[in-house]
């Protein structure tokens, strides 16, 4: 049975591509456009791992992957982003307890992949 991956950006391109990409490789994969879908859809999909940008409106992806590892607490979390400021963003959260992967935007292919490999 393929595993289960959340693909969670509010950039609908973004999120959609890299569904593509992990369907096309024998992923289950569905994509969500902000923070709060993503959490309410994994109540009735128990998704393996999410992979979220970092800093969206609403909910931002850090508070979701809390939220998500509190419901859930077997499913990986995989962040992203591509603003510089993500990194402090990311210490703050760590102070608390809280650390996740960060992989750098635009995330190529092969690294998506071999991520979701090693993670799901």
């Amino acid at each position: 049975m393929a595993k289960l991956i959340f693909i969670v950006d509010e950039e609908k391109c973004i999120a959609d591509s890299l569904v593509t990409i992990l369907r096309n490789s024998g992923y289950e994969a569905l994509a969500f456009y902000d923070a709060q879908s993503a959490l309410e859809q994994a109540e009735s999909f128990s998704p393996e791992l999410v992979i979220s940008d970092v800093l969206m409106p609403g909910m931002n992806g850090v508070v979701m992957a809390i939220l998500i590892r509190e419901r859930h607490p077997t499913c990986k979390v995989l962040l992203f982003s591509g603003q510089a400021a993500t990194a402090d963003f990311l210490a703050a959260f760590r102070r608390w307890g809280y650390d996740f992967e960060l992989l750098a935007k635009p995330v190529h292919p092969n690294e998506l992949l071999a991520r979701a490999a090693d993670v799901a």
